[in-house]
């Protein structure tokens, strides 16, 4: 997890920050699980937020950020990072393949890799670019027919394929289904992802991500909790 180099003491009467609070909570559950904080990446979700919000996080010490949609990324970050070159951008939305080429060139890890026609479109597009982006199976964990991701029973042919492509698949992504108890769908990803010799696993969101990090999140992907409710 990003953290400061160094940060000013507060007083008891000094309001904590709504990163400093998300990072306390995250380094709480790392204690619960017995896991280093270092472990779980914040992935600081800045869709529809303006430049100026994502800025103020960096000045804060958050240096890994994550939209949705490939054309706002790349209106909103090419200045960013020319004035902070350490700062991360992370695809956590559903990728179209024909911006396959777009996002390897922009984003440093994409999320939602789901489909063997992506697959193919960014194996390509990393041939092109010369470029690898560390990448994340989403996995439709709920098998919600709205929801985009990899089908449970369809996970092992697209990972036998990514790994025919020697594409960096580094771990599994989901988006668990409304207004229910997260944690057996986190659960369920972190068998999957074991049993398949993946690492990561990108789950967990503002309301959830405490559970998320107890059962082996190494990235969570958090937004109003950081930036207030979305806009549009």
């Amino acid at each position: 997890m990003d953290t400061p180099a160094s940060s000013p003491a507060l007083s008891p009467l000094d309001p904590i920050s709504p990163l400093d609070d998300v990072r306390a909570r995250i380094a709480q559950s790392c204690r619960i699980a017995r896991r280093a904080p270092e472990g779980v990446t914040l992935v600081a979700v800045s869709k529809t937020k303006p430049a100026e919000a994502v800025l103020d996080l960096v000045a804060q010490g958050q240096r890994v950020f994550g939209e949705n949609r490939v054309q706002e990324a790349q209106a909103k970050f090419p200045a960013i990072r020319e004035a902070h070159p350490d700062v991360a951008v992370h695809l956590v939305g559903q990728l179209q393949s024909n911006k396959a080429e777009d996002a390897v060139r922009l984003f440093d890890a994409i999320h939602s890799l789901d489909r063997p026609s992506l697959l193919t479109a960014l194996a390509r597009a990393m041939d092109k670019v010369g470029r690898q982006v560390p990448l994340f199976v989403q996995v439709n964990i709920g098998a919600e027919e709205q929801k985009g991701g990899c089908a449970i029973a369809d996970l092992p042919a697209l990972l036998d394929q990514a790994r025919a492509a020697q594409l960096p698949v580094e771990g599994l992504m989901c988006v668990p289904p409304a207004g229910i108890e997260a944690a057996p769908f986190f659960a369920l990803l972190a068998k999957l992802a074991a049993d398949h010799g993946l690492a990561g696993l990108s789950m967990g969101m503002s309301d959830d991500f405490e559970t998320a990090v107890l059962l082996g999140a190494t990235h969570v992907r958090v937004g109003s909790a950081l930036f207030g409710a979305r806009n549009g």
